[in-house]
């Protein structure tokens, strides 16, 4: 009898959220992504202990300040995660860019150059690999540019609607909307009554750029990521890719339930117009919206925290 992961995935593409290599083994996803806090997690886990040793060993020889040290070693440690994790699936990875480089356009676009020139000598083309940048209007700008250079892109820590329609505009391959975190701060800032997954914010939020994408006939891929239960990834059954943590993916696999489609490219409907904002309505919009602006910084704070931990991992 199928499972609802297994029907989830007659519709979606499946993606581990997750650094876990053994994770990758055992639920077999579609493709995989990973975060300064995933890499974090996964630095503490059996085995990956001496890949960091390699990365520091590989840093080392390339010399630098101290600063370029730290820098060329996560990058390496990140790169050699995936490039392992890409031989257990048929997709892609997505890495991401050092969060302090987050409102600097130009220094994003070089160190995904690095990125991808780095996985190009493992002999990684690099059509298997997605370069995750923050939704600020620099990271966007920048995911413009690389697309137009064929590296595609990872567009996360997306939370408002015109964060959404920016990235749709550049031509972004990918953008991560993020549900759970949307769901958090409904629940800590407001009195909001949620009785079923449909009153959820984080799922209204994707569903609406869902069809707005669709409607309008934009190409870029939806996947919504970051649940805190299985109701929101069901409540979204159909979206073109859903990031999923391993555990939430057990439960999935452990229901044999019915699993209606709820999204779907023919019944997609908008009542947004087709309008890109400039840089100001984009800021002004984004600030506007307490959550959206509330949950991107908080975001990018907690990526470099995490990144300074596992460059504090490296040198203690």
């Amino acid at each position: 009898m199928k499972s609802k992961l297994d029907r989830l995935r007659e519709m979606t593409k499946v993606v581990a959220d997750t650094g876990d290599i053994e994770a990758m083994r055992r639920f077999k996803p579609q493709d995989a992504t990973t975060n300064p806090s995933l890499l974090y997690k996964a630095s503490k886990l059996p085995g990956y202990d001496r890949k960091l040793d390699k990365a520091k060993a590989w840093a080392e020889q390339r010399g630098g300040s101290g600063a370029e040290l730290l820098a060329n070693c996560c990058d390496r440690f990140a790169v050699d995660v995936g490039s392992e994790i890409l031989t257990l699936i048929p997709g892609r990875i997505s890495t991401e860019v050092d969060a302090r480089l987050s409102f600097d356009t130009g220094a994003t676009i070089e160190r995904a150059r690095k990125l991808i020139g780095m996985y190009e000598e493992r002999g990684v083309a690099r059509d298997r690999i997605l370069i995750k940048v923050a939704s600020t209007w620099e990271g966007i700008r920048a995911g413009e540019q690389l697309e137009k250079e064929g590296i595609n892109c990872n567009l996360t820590l997306l939370f408002g609607f015109g964060q959404a329609a920016a990235c749709a505009d550049a031509g972004v391959y990918l953008i991560s909307p993020f549900v759970g975190r949307i769901f958090d701060w409904y629940k800590a800032n407001t009195d909001i009554v949620i009785e079923r997954p449909e009153d959820d914010p984080g799922v209204q939020s994707v569903r609406r750029i869902y069809n707005y994408y669709k409607h309008h006939g934009y190409e870029t891929i939806v996947m919504g990521a970051s649940f805190r239960n299985t109701g929101q990834i069901e409540a979204l059954a159909g979206c073109d890719r859903l990031t999923i943590s391993p555990d939430l993916m057990e439960e999935l696999s452990e229901d044999t339930a019915e699993l209606p489609r709820r999204l779907s490219p023919g019944a997609a409907d908008s009542d947004d117009a087709k309008d890109p904002p400039t840089e100001a309505v984009f800021r002004y919009d984004l600030n506007a919206d307490a959550m959206a602006i509330d949950k991107l910084a908080s975001g990018i704070r907690g990526f470099v925290a995490d990144q300074e931990r596992l460059e504090a991992l490296i040198t203690g």
